[in-house]
């Protein structure tokens, strides 16, 4: 198992490096009235981080809320 392990963990490590040494080129990015030039392999990885934040944010709040819907119906049963 850590062997299997190990050998995904390389694989990704491999894939990441080719993203990074294919995405060095800068690009502009438009947001709101603001003009930036970085390199595209930042952009991604600021886009990734942005998904996964607004992602975990939807899970913590419909987790908040299906707990919030429990309490309730756990003091109807006392």
């Amino acid at each position: 198992m850590k062997t299997a392990r190990l050998i995904i963990l390389i694989i990704v490590v491999i894939l990441l490096a080719i993203i990074v040494i294919q995405n060095r080129e800068p690009v502009k990015t438009h947001f709101l009235l603001a003009t930036v030039e970085m390199p595209h392999i930042l952009l991604l990885l600021l886009t990734a981080a942005a998904g996964f934040v607004a992602g975990l944010m939807v899970a913590l709040l419909s987790e908040r809320k299906k707990t919030k819907q429990e309490k309730p119906e756990q003091q109807q049963l006392q």
